[in-house]
């Protein structure tokens, strides 16, 4: 008999020779798979001696991966064995098929692997979610110890790391994610982003060589201490953040300089148009003919109709003939002129605010237009008005101010920062024009501008040795962010003047740390950090 299932033996244990089918049943749902080991003896693993020495068999029935949607079971017969050593402890062990069983083992090992894998793509709940689909029976609690199971991955000798923050709980709790600068694989996450949790990390690697950071303090400090032969270089991403942030501080100082005083727009010339000698009627005081489409539609239809009334058709018929209603007919016949059929202008509505505006008007050139909106507002409720602000505010806007658009609102303090540390080949039309005029109404904005300019240079074209120049020029220019900034430099001066004159940067950090954002959103912020360092090293 266990010749005819050898086949299926190769086929659903090709990796494990020393397992044999002996035969399967399939009962109900279920498909069911009978198998024994065929190696003449097992090592104690207590002292590794091997023993043939067979003490008694039973059947195991672990959980297998479902065919075509069909749960699985292996019914496995196995061979408990008497150790012969003298000086073992142990006096009887059971076999275990390595890559099929383990001890208290309930599923195979290639079902365990699938359900460590759901987990770590998809979580808990989603995962067991998933599992059910695919025929596996697992909670998320099941999933999840299966993940805590696995083993850390190698950190291996890195020469270059990158390292940076990630929010636990943002605003409260931060730790620290490191990742390889050649490979940008994560290397490890640390529960804190203070000095005290690096520096031992650091101190077990002593091969780094290059540790590329963000500005804070902490990194550095944990640097100096455990990593003094790598060098530290300062991440041009969160140079240029600081940068920005300096920026926004001044226009902040100067936002007195946002209201430029701006010319309305020069008006359209006013062009002569030659009308042709038969343009309008004879007579002066027979009016003009309306136009556009409604007119022309009306003149044809006028005219159709009457072509049919006065070939003898009824209204009726004219207007079953045409698809028109009645009543369209009827107002065409009675009219003698197409153009009475067009409607006059209308007449003009009357606004609760009428019986008041000789009132507005005369308290407005008394005061010679310095009485405000709320002012003539209150005047005016006294007097009876019951309407609201919006109509007067409207008829005030309309009437009593100079004609031409209102001008535009002055910008907001972080859009005058964007249009300093923008590239003006990014800037639309009439940023570009507003910003050059803010500029030039503005010394300490244009001062700002051109400190900005000068170092985006020197950080896209790493050109670190012009620094000393630019952070003197900062100081000296007065501004207090600049200058704030500047001597943030000057205090990291290595760190900085190796990120702007070598290829290392921190943007695989910044990638591990979204990555890191997705996975704490999949989890609904509700995964602990050892779950968390397990889906990001694993992943």
């Amino acid at each position: 008999m266990s010749q005819s299932w050898s086949w299926l033996g190769e086929l659903l244990f090709p990796s494990l020779p020393q397992v044999e089918v002996v035969g399967v049943e399939v009962s109900g749902p279920v498909a069911r798979i009978e198998a024994r080991v065929v190696v003449s003896g097992a090592v104690c693993p207590d002292c590794g001696t091997l023993s043939e020495r067979v003490h008694g068999s039973y059947l195991r029935y672990p959980s297998d991966l479902p065919s075509c949607g069909r749960p699985v079971t292996v019914a496995l017969r196995v061979r408990r064995f008497a150790c012969r050593a003298p000086v073992c402890r142990r006096r009887t062990f059971v076999e275990q098929v390595e890559g099929l069983t383990r001890r208290h083992g309930q599923v195979t090992e290639r079902q365990r692997v699938s359900v460590s894998g759901l987990g770590l793509a998809l979580a808990g709940r989603a995962g067991a979610r998933m599992a059910t689909l695919l025929g596996i029976r697992a909670s998320r609690s099941t999933l999840l110890r299966r993940v805590m199971e696995l083993p850390d991955p190698a950190v291996g000798a890195p020469v270059a790391v990158g390292v940076d923050d990630f929010a636990l709980r943002k605003g409260h709790t931060y730790g620290t994610v490191i990742t390889n600068a050649v490979t940008h694989e994560v290397l490890d996450l640390l529960p804190e982003r203070d000095a005290g949790t690096l520096a031992p990390w650091l101190a077990r690697h002593p091969q780094i060589e290059v540790i590329a950071r963000d500005r804070a303090s902490a990194y550095a400090e944990a640097a100096d201490r455990a990593a003094p032969q790598a060098q530290q270089v300062a991440d041009r991403y969160h140079l240029w953040a600081n940068l920005v942030r300096a920026v926004e501080r001044v226009v902040t100082d100067h936002r007195a300089c946002l209201r430029v005083p701006e010319s309305g727009p020069e008006p359209e010339p006013q062009w002569e148009i030659q009308l042709p000698a038969d343009a309008g009627n004879a007579d002066a005081g027979e009016p003009a003919d309306p136009g556009g489409r409604v007119a022309e539609r009306r003149r044809a239809n006028h005219a159709l109709a009457h072509e049919l009334l006065d070939g003898g058709m009824s209204q009726r018929a004219v207007a079953k003939h045409l698809g028109w209603s009645r009543n369209t007919v009827r107002r065409y016949a009675g009219a003698a002129k197409w153009q009475d059929l067009m409607k006059g202008p209308p007449a003009p509505r009357t606004v609760k605010l009428d019986p008041y505006k000789p009132y507005t008007l005369r308290r407005w050139e008394e005061t010679a237009g310095r009485i405000s909106g709320m002012a003539l507002l209150g005047e005016i409720t006294v007097r009876g008005y019951r309407g609201g602000y919006t109509q007067l505010a409207a008829w005030k806007q309309r009437e009593l101010l100079p004609d031409g658009p209102p001008p535009p609102r002055p910008p907001t303090v972080r859009e005058a920062t964007d249009w300093l540390t923008r590239h003006p080949d990014g800037l639309t039309g009439d940023d570009a024009v507003r910003r050059k005029a803010l500029l030039a109404h503005c010394p300490e904005l244009d001062t700002t501008a051109h400190l900005v300019t000068t170092f985006a240079e020197m950080l896209t074209l790493l050109d670190g040795d012009r620094l000393p120049e630019w952070i003197a020029e900062a100081k000296a220019a007065g501004l207090p962010g600049i200058s704030t900034f500047a001597n943030g430099l000057n205090s990291d001066y290595a760190a900085v003047h190796a990120g702007l004159t070598t290829h290392w940067n921190s943007g695989h950090v910044e990638g591990a740390v979204n990555r890191i954002k997705m996975l704490k959103r999949q989890m609904f912020g509700r995964a602990g950090f050892p779950l968390l360092r397990k889906r990001v090293l694993l992943a």
